[in-house]
């Protein structure tokens, strides 16, 4: 087998914490190379490294047969890397042609674009996959499926030797997928090398060759995937004994609730797009239903679709008992809370003050006649500053010079502040302290005591396992399962998310 790249002992630190630590991968000519990790487990920052995005520390890079520096991604795109990433680097007002020519455009008079050279060529590429398009059209007027294709005849263009896709599927349909595959196994056939970043196990055994498993900034695993099980990748990533959790995992799935009380939401047959499919579920009163599964299994999408964030295309949400609302406003309105996953690109607004990040929500409540009522604003503020244990200066300080976990706090005071009879929360405690997440987690089961419902979303399986009633389990897009307490174990969810019909020790 000979190797196009070889990454050896890769390091990379931020501020004196590793990010990689003697990572490793190697990827051979003409293969279709998968790499998996969960958040954290440093694929992004392998990537950024070997793009020339980020500089290692230690280790070394040998692409093509010779040490290579990669010190910039001019270097690395110059070397033969090309990477399309998730949010494709395109330009949508512009036309296909000058996407795939932009900065190497054929020239008349040596200043001159020769506009019908590059419609040729761009042709020329394009008819290589298939795709048959108008090359003049703005690029924006097509599917994203269209633009996903252009961005890889971009990096054929550039005569790459090995193309990097990051989740190439994940705003793909079912036909673009097996569009997008036919693509890459042309590539293949021609000899250039695909790595293969995705949380879509299923597509890894359908397209890749090898897979490289990566936890907390290490590799753990090389395998062949013809040799391989979906359960060896989850336990692999996540650090478990397959055979432990075959055995753990013999019982029953449960159904039904954990809890009998009114029921305050049902969701049925739900679908908003290719990353959720079908999603079921039913919340009772003083219920934590978690949501469980690997990055991109759908549960933020799942989250979205019950805060009406995202529009429902099958199925129904039911609000006791009646049509739920179809748009966030609404929804706060009804009883619903929801915290969302990035609190810094989606929760916080950094310049504003701890008392108004905490009122956002609430102030539709507080104001009349067009004025706010401030008096009752700081006392509520400073209630769930005292009752939260905010450590804030005082109420007016910035949010953004405060600790995560402090900033977490005031997010979730944003939203049982208007005291919703339904909370949805996506990662509350991720990139918090212990300290910090002990607290939110109290905070959430006393919520819960009061007869109150939450929708937990959390990637710790043991804190599913800790604080859910029941977890429904999603596997790209669709519940495959549905665990009830008294019961779960880490090993049965692990096993429900591998989706094994039959399990032998």
């Amino acid at each position: 087998m000979a190797l196009l790249l070889e990454m050896n002992a890769i390091q990379k630190s931020f501020g004196g914490v590793p990010a990689l630590s003697g990572a490793s991968i190697e990827i051979a000519q003409g293969e279709v190379h998968a790499l998996i990790g969960q958040n954290g487990a440093g694929k992004s920052t392998m990537i950024k490294v070997l793009t020339g995005v980020y500089t290692r520390d230690g280790g070394t890079i040998q692409f093509n047969g010779a040490q290579s520096l990669l010190n910039s991604p001019r270097e690395a795109q110059a070397a033969g890397i090309a990477t399309i990433y998730q949010e494709l680097n395109l330009v949508p007002l512009r036309s296909v042609t000058e996407n795939v020519i932009m900065g190497y455009e054929p020239k008349r008079f040596g200043a001159f674009i020769n506009w019908r050279e590059a419609h040729r060529r761009t042709r020329a590429i394009l008819d290589r996959f298939g795709i048959d398009i108008d090359v003049r059209m703005p690029l924006g007027s097509y599917s994203t499926a269209i633009q996903q294709l252009v961005a890889i005849a971009r990096a054929v263009s550039l005569d790459a030797k090995l193309v990097i896709m990051d989740e190439p599927t994940s705003s793909l349909d079912a036909s673009e997928v097996k569009t997008l595959f036919g693509v890459v196994r042309g590539l293949r056939d021609a000899g250039v090398s695909v790595l293969y970043v995705s949380h879509f196990l299923d597509e890894l055994f359908e397209i890749c060759d090898r897979v490289t498993t990566m936890r907390d900034g290490e590799t753990v695993d090389v395998a062949t995937l013809s040799k391989t099980t979906k359960l060896d990748l989850i336990a692999g990533m996540l650090g478990r004994d397959t055979r432990e959790i075959a055995q753990a995992g013999r019982t029953e799935f449960g159904g039904g609730s954990a809890k009998e009380g009114e029921v305050l939401m049902t969701a049925t047959d739900v679908a908003t797009g290719p990353r959720l499919s079908k999603f079921d579920m039913t919340l009772h009163k003083g219920e934590v239903v978690g949501l469980g599964g690997l990055l991109g299994a759908g549960r933020t999408e799942a989250a979205r679709a019950l805060f009406g964030v995202d529009a429902i295309s099958r199925g129904h949400v039911t609000l006791k008992g009646a049509t739920a609302p179809c748009k966030p406003a609404e929804a706060i309105a009804a009883g619903l809370g929801y915290l969302t996953e990035d609190r810094k690109a989606e929760g916080i607004i950094p310049d504003m003050s701890v008392r108004e990040n905490m009122t956002l929500a609430l102030l539709p409540k507080m104001t009349k006649r067009g004025q706010i009522d401030r008096a009752a604003e700081r006392k509520i503020v400073q209630h769930y500053i005292d009752a939260l244990g905010i450590k804030t200066a005082n109420m007016e300080q910035p949010i953004r010079e405060l600790s995560g976990g402090n900033q977490q706090k005031v997010l979730l005071a944003r939203w049982l502040a208007i005291e919703p009879e339904i909370l949805i929360l996506d990662e509350p405690t991720r990139g918090v302290d212990v300290g910090a997440k002990r607290e939110i987690q109290l905070i959430i089961r006393e919520y819960v005591d009061r007869g109150f419902g939450v929708v937990l979303i959390s990637s710790e399986f043991e804190e599913l396992v800790e604080g859910a009633d029941r977890i429904v389990v999603l596997n790209e897009g669709r519940c495959i399962a549905e665990l009830k307490n008294p019961g779960i174990t880490e090993d049965k969810l692990v096993q429900a998310l591998a989706h094994i019909e039959k399990v032998t020790a």
